[in-house]
């Protein structure tokens, strides 16, 4: 039988498990803004293919900074 090589399954790796991977810090607002839709919605972790650990730990620190205000819970688009 031949294989069929296009739609090749590969090992995903969580972007945050890493060695020289970024710690997930609730002031990191760039990091945080990544896992967030212009709605306020977080990310799924199957689309982002963080792990589970990350994704709570993610999760947590994406709360925490709208609590803290410095996020928004809504993301603003600005026309200039």
């Amino acid at each position: 039988m031949k294989e069929n090589l296009f739609f090749e399954t590969r090992k995903k790796t969580c972007p945050l498990s890493n060695k020289n991977s970024p710690k997930v810090d609730y002031k990191d607002l760039k990091l945080l803004s990544r896992y967030v839709t212009e709605k306020g919605k977080i990310i799924p972790s199957r689309v982002t293919n963080v792990s589970r650990k990350k994704q709570k730990e993610l999760s947590k620190a994406i709360k925490r900074s709208r609590y803290l205000s410095l996020m928004s819970y809504t993301r603003k688009i600005r026309f200039t």
